[in-house]
């Protein structure tokens, strides 16, 4: 059985919001006038980076021509989010999202859905906020979010206590670091690494398969 979770976490890109997908098709969109493809050794690397690592990939790759043309549309949230963010939130659990987008990046992407990120309560820990001295896999951000929460560890097993929620390699592995138990919600075209999928708590293929009973949080009505 899981240590019994207290405090959640949760990555934006790919895991609430759709980005993933926008992204690969507008890049491609793009890239496609240019005689080039957007193929998965490039966007694996890009998942959960930082901003200006993700956009050095980019431009490493395609050069900087393709990458000033890239714009995203309006995002939707992933299935079963809005469900267990608002179950979370009138169960009094805490969570936080801890993106590795900048804050302004955050601020646009987030714009047109207030109904999901007004459930956080401006817990939000972005990639350029002061304290992350490293990016995914570094452990910073969840750190960070965990501690915007009020959450204090006694112990690096206390760690065990935060439970993180991320769609790329990079952000499973900064959970994994962070000592935090990690569900991993992977796009289904990614190919999976066995053994980071053997240390997570779950690998679920959409947030709608999470059972919060799992973890020792409340049970869905």
């Amino acid at each position: 059985m899981p240590t019994p979770v207290t405090h959640v976490l949760f990555d934006m890109d790919g895991l609430l919001l759709d980005t993933e997908r926008v992204y690969s098709e507008v890049t491609n969109a793009i890239l496609a006038r240019f005689g080039k493809t957007f193929d998965w050794s490039v966007k694996s690397r890009m998942m959960g980076a930082k901003e200006r690592d993700a956009a050095n990939i980019l431009i490493e790759a395609y050069g900087t021509q393709c990458y000033a043309r890239i714009k995203v549309p309006r995002l939707q949230t992933l299935p079963g989010v809005l469900r267990l963010i608002k179950h979370l939130k009138e169960s009094n659990v805490p969570i936080c999202v801890a993106t590795s987008s900048h804050r302004k990046a955050f601020e646009l992407k987030s714009s047109k859905n207030g109904e999901l990120f007004g459930l956080f309560d401006g817990n939000i820990t972005c990639g350029d906020d002061a304290q992350i001295k490293k990016g995914k896999p570094a452990p910073d951000i969840f750190l960070a979010g965990a501690k915007s929460l009020g959450f204090n560890a006694a112990t690096d097993q206390d760690y065990q206590k935060c439970l993180v929620f991320e769609d790329a390699p990079s952000g499973v592995l900064a959970g994994l670091n962070a000592g935090m138990q990690v569900v991993w919600i992977p796009d289904s075209q990614l190919e999976l690494d066995p053994e980071l999928v053997k240390r997570c708590a779950k690998v679920l293929k959409s947030m709608e398969d999470f059972d919060p009973a799992e973890f020792g949080l409340p049970s869905y009505n």
